[in-house]
């Protein structure tokens, strides 16, 4: 069933507000418009009894963007829809201490367009959204505010659709549950697919696999892995890399994870500032992104990078300076989509042998994309953009003509 588009709610008036956020909002419910370079037009509704702030915004390529906020619980969230082209859209919820609302906002915005792009590549019946709830989840995140939180998905009636990310986890999903329908990775005993976390090592580790058959004609075996980030994900990465006789460099700011990295197989250990500066075949970003920029490129010596971390790079024209160094680089969104794959299976009812089956198409998708960049002499991230491009026109074209 095709969900409509959007809700629309009357305006009042308008007045345009410079800058992100203004020290002092509207009371009540607002929607908005987002101009470039993040400027906020307001249009202002009746407030509402409960003294919640909900505020829709729509930039060039987003097709909702909202922003919650509910003093009593102190909830401060962005939601943001970016296509429900093929399907409703699709993402976690991120919890995370952002600096300023600007850098959440940007995350969003970045992270929900990299959703679509997993989704579409994928072939997912899926569009792309995303959720980044402001603040240190260890001294905000309660049931109140994580209730405030799904009562907001609620309001965008199935647009889109929550899972766990950084900062939330399966338990945070159970509860977000009770209140929105409108979740996934729910534990199995509620008809969900569990944690998501193995689901993305393995695609990451298959795409690694199909990148190395490339680069050196063989297996991974016997070369040299730096993972940034030991975490659920990274932790997992580390454990199937070992299986397959990777010489594992692990680094993590948790001396804990770290140590765990040790413990399950990992040669040694780094400090994430010097991650980078590792001699190895590999390098597998798990942490978060940004890390990538063309300053570092020139003193990187691996030959190979694929991670789990969303939003690698910091420009896509990074991809283009790792080209130009030499190093292969498989596009985030097509490496780390084993999580939204494994997820988008409970729409059939929930299997995890058939789960299992459609991440493992990671390793034929990744050979596809490094074809078409061979052949077309452009970079992965290129060929693997195409892609999506392709697929979200055929679905457009399809809509146009249904209409």
């Amino acid at each position: 069933m095709r969900l409509r588009k959007g809700v629309h709610l009357p305006s009042r008036r308008e007045t345009v507000i410079q800058g992100l956020v203004p020290d002092v909002w509207p009371p009540g419910l607002v929607r908005c418009r987002l101009d470039r370079p993040y400027n906020f037009v307001v249009s202002g509704l009746p407030a509402t009894e409960s003294g919640e702030v909900l505020e829709g915004l729509s930039g060039s390529e987003h097709e909702d963007i909202v922003r919650v906020r509910r003093a009593q619980s102190g909830l401060r969230a962005i939601i943001a829809v970016h296509s429900t082209l093929l399907g409703p859209s699709l993402g976690g919820a991120r919890f995370y201490p952002y600096e300023d609302e600007a850098l959440a906002l940007n995350d969003v915005l970045r992270l929900s367009r990299a959703m679509t792009q997993k989704a579409a590549l994928a072939g997912l019946p899926q569009g792309g959204g995303k959720a980044v709830i402001i603040g240190d989840p260890r001294l905000v995140k309660t049931p109140t505010l994580l209730r405030d939180f799904a009562a907001a998905i609620n309001l965008l009636q199935g647009r889109y659709i929550t899972a766990e990310d950084v900062g939330t986890n399966q338990d945070d999903m159970d509860l977000i549950r009770e209140t929105t329908p409108f979740v996934a990775g729910t534990a199995t005993s509620h008809g969900g697919s569990g944690d998501p976390s193995s689901a993305t090592a393995f695609g990451v580790v298959l795409a690694m696999e199909a990148a190395a058959a490339r680069l050196w004609g063989g297996v991974l075996e016997g070369r040299t892995a730096c993972v940034l980030g030991a975490g659920k994900v990274g932790g997992e990465i580390i454990r199937l890399l070992v299986q397959r006789r990777v010489v594992v460099i692990a680094s993590d700011v948790d001396r804990t994870k770290a140590e765990r990295a040790l413990r399950i197989g990992a040669a040694r250990v780094v400090d994430p500032r010097d991650a980078l500066k590792v001699t190895a075949d590999i390098f597998c970003p798990c942490a978060l992104g940004g890390l990538l920029t063309e300053e570092v490129v020139p003193d990187l010596s691996f030959a190979l990078i694929v991670g789990a971390a969303n939003n690698q790079l910091a420009r896509s024209g990074v991809a283009d300076s790792l080209a130009e160094a030499g190093i292969l680089y498989v596009p985030d969104f097509l490496a780390n989509a084993g999580g939204i794959i494994n997820i988008a299976e409970e729409s059939h009812g929930y299997d995890q042998a058939r789960a299992a089956q459609a991440v493992g198409q990671i390793r034929a998708t990744t050979t596809a994309v490094l074809d078409r960049a061979e052949l077309c002499g452009i970079t992965p991230l290129a060929a693997a953009e195409e892609l999506v491009a392709e697929r979200l026109a055929r679905a457009r074209g399809s809509a146009d003509k249904t209409d």
